[in-house]
């Protein structure tokens, strides 16, 4: 039998065992506490800087841009980097002055920048798309030195553009061309940028996903580290061109990815979507632009898991014509004043880019909360699917200090005991305490 330890140093023993454990349960603890959600998923928008040399018929201009980025609260944004304009005679590589603008936003350090590598080269034979081993090369040695150019901004890299839509016009552009300029261009680009994630797909409109499900069968996502997409409903039916739309399609795609890679969780970025305001038949209204794009930022929250970046289309009108559909896609217009979907973005991400979990509920038939836990305390965003039905939402028992607010308003009002009206513009509701609040629901009156 094992001697009896003096009482004393039992006690101290306990006391010391406590100690340590003080000492070191939290860091584990915190080891496994999910990150912010701004630290796991990528809020972007997209922009124009690399296209159209050192001075933007779209009105892009830096210094504007940048400012409005940093508003907005984003963490990354979108542009093209093109071969021709980086690769000039002699096969000399650097930012040249018709990337003067792409230079300046990158370098400013504003967000993080997804870059698409693509386009031909005029001095190149074969390359737009490339489809000889000398023409993949060529590409795969300035996809290495763009990477090596913007490596200090903890880049993101995109092959090519919607080369599935250019595939209607040109059978060059071949899911198994594809496959072979992946095959040469990821390895180039993470010798340099190990840690840059190297996106394939930049999917266009896919009915069916006859060219998806080709693409996937190649084998493709061995050679990406994400498989990345566009969604646009601005020219279905009206009852279509929602945000609910979009994101049946995406959780379609992400299906198929999972079945095609045999990982449930491999990682999707949406790096273009949104809602054009032109006035033809095409376009939605200011508003339906504003709530479609703060309903997406909130329920994008629920999906980190495997969606890890999603950028708006894009950050300002790229015109001035009311009814052209290229023209009316920005957050802001094109004389850079704040359309209402502006203060949508900004306000629905500031509100849910601190939850370290999300969940998506139906409170009732097509009135959707998603309810989130954060540092701060509970959140719930609460929204009609339907335009038609009217429901008011009240938190069950006295929530001292909880309050609600529109994603657009200037502040929040108190929310203990009042019914809450609820519209297709998110109502954001935060307690105090870590409880996600519970709610009560009944018919508008």
């Amino acid at each position: 039998m094992a001697p009896h330890l003096p009482r004393t140093l039992v006690r101290d023993s306990v006391r010391l065992a406590s100690l340590i454990a003080s000492i070191f349960l939290p860091v584990s603890v915190c080891a496994q506490q999910p990150k912010p959600l701004d630290a796991r998923f990528l809020l972007g928008v997209g922009t124009h800087q690399g296209l159209g040399g050192p001075v933007s018929t779209r009105g892009y201009v830096p210094s504007e841009n940048i400012a409005q980025i940093k508003q907005l609260g984003l963490n990354a944004f979108r542009d093209d980097f093109p071969w021709s304009d980086f690769e000039v005679g002699g096969r000399r590589m650097g930012f040249t002055p018709r990337l003067g603008r792409l230079e300046a936003q990158v370098r400013s350090g504003v967000a993080r920048p997804l870059l698409i590598l693509a386009f031909g080269h005029h001095l190149v034979p074969n390359s737009s798309p490339p489809t000889t081993d000398e023409a993949r090369q060529r590409f795969a040695d300035y996809a290495a030195a763009a990477a090596q150019s913007v490596l200090p901004q903890h880049p993101l890299f995109e092959l090519w553009n919607e080369w599935n839509l250019a595939a209607k016009k040109d059978a060059a552009f071949s899911p198994e061309n594809y496959l072979a300029l992946a095959q040469v261009a990821r390895p180039a680009v993470k010798r340099v940028a190990p840690n840059a994630p190297f996106l394939v797909g930049a999917l266009g409109d896919d009915p069916g996903w006859t060219w998806t499900e080709k693409m996937l069968r190649t084998g493709i996502l061995q050679y990406a580290d994400g498989a990345s997409i566009h969604l646009y409903n601005f020219c279905m039916g009206p009852s279509k061109r929602t945000s609910a739309e979009i994101i049946d399609r995406l959780t379609a795609f992400h299906r198929l990815v999972g079945q095609a890679s045999g990982n449930p969780d491999f990682p999707i970025y949406v790096t273009e979507t949104g809602w054009t305001t032109a006035t033809n038949k095409c376009g939605v209204s200011e508003q339906a632009q504003a709530d479609n794009t703060a309903q997406l930022i909130l329920w994008a929250s629920t999906a980190a898991r495997w969606l890890k970046g999603m950028w708006l289309y894009e950050l300002k009108d790229s015109g001035q014509n009311p009814s052209e559909l290229e023209h009316n896609f920005g957050l802001y217009r094109f004389d850079n004043t704040p359309k209402p979907v502006a203060c949508a973005a900004q306000g629905a991400w500031a509100f849910i880019r601190s939850s370290r979990s999300a969940e998506r509920r139906e409170l009732a038939s097509g009135v959707v909360s998603i309810n989130a836990s954060t540092t701060s305390g509970g959140r719930i965003a609460v929204w009609s699917e339907a335009p038609d039905r009217r429901y008011e939402i009240r938190l069950k028992g006295d929530q001292q200090g909880a309050t609600f607010a529109m994603p657009c308003d200037q502040a929040a009002k108190p929310a203990s005991g009042v019914w809450i009206p609820v519209s297709s513009t998110p109502v954001l509701i935060a307690a105090n305490d870590s409880a996600v609040p519970a709610l009560e629901i009944r018919p508008a009156r």
